[in-house]
């Protein structure tokens, strides 16, 4: 497989929410490499179950070859190293990471779904993601990722964090 830019996501809203991104960014960088490009930290209130702790959110991306179901399997191992503990969606979570895009490719299974398929919907993803990757066309909305931050409804709040 070619080289793909790898996009993914980071969040916490559980202790100490700058560690846990700053553990995910390191070790995501001892598998893929050194980050392309890093978004500011922000912070966010929480999506889908609103009534829980903010979050701190920040978008990476890498260059890669390595396939996508080795990435899941990667990304997974890595917030269970970090101390993420099995809750359900949308909840509290020590580390999240997802994967956005690689590349143009689109990629389902019954696992993984490439573009991630409610990124259009979240600002919380977006906004970092127009920082670091505002010309990137998704492969499915064949829309900037600024045209779909313009065009997302999501009101939740999402500014730039001092931590």
């Amino acid at each position: 497989m070619k080289t793909q830019t790898l996009v993914l996501v980071t969040g916490s809203n559980v202790g100490n929410r700058a560690t846990y991104l700053a553990k995910a960014l390191s070790n995501l960088e001892k598998e893929f490499g050194k980050a392309i490009a890093v978004s500011n930290t922000y912070i966010t209130q929480a999506w889908g179950i609103t009534e829980q702790n903010d979050f701190l959110n920040q978008a990476l991306a890498f260059n890669t070859d390595i396939l996508p179901e080795k990435i899941l399997k990667i990304v997974k191992e890595i917030e269970k190293n970090i101390g993420r503990k099995p809750r359900n969606i949308w909840t509290d979570r020590e580390i999240d990471i997802d994967i956005i895009f690689y590349g143009s490719i689109i990629h389902k299974s019954k696992d993984l779904f490439i573009p991630h398929p409610l990124l259009h919907l979240r600002k919380f993803v977006l906004i970092p993601l127009s920082e670091i990757v505002p010309a990137f066309v998704h492969p499915v909305f064949n829309k900037t990722v600024k045209q779909l931050l313009k065009n997302c409804e999501d009101n939740l709040k999402v500014e730039i964090s001092n931590q």
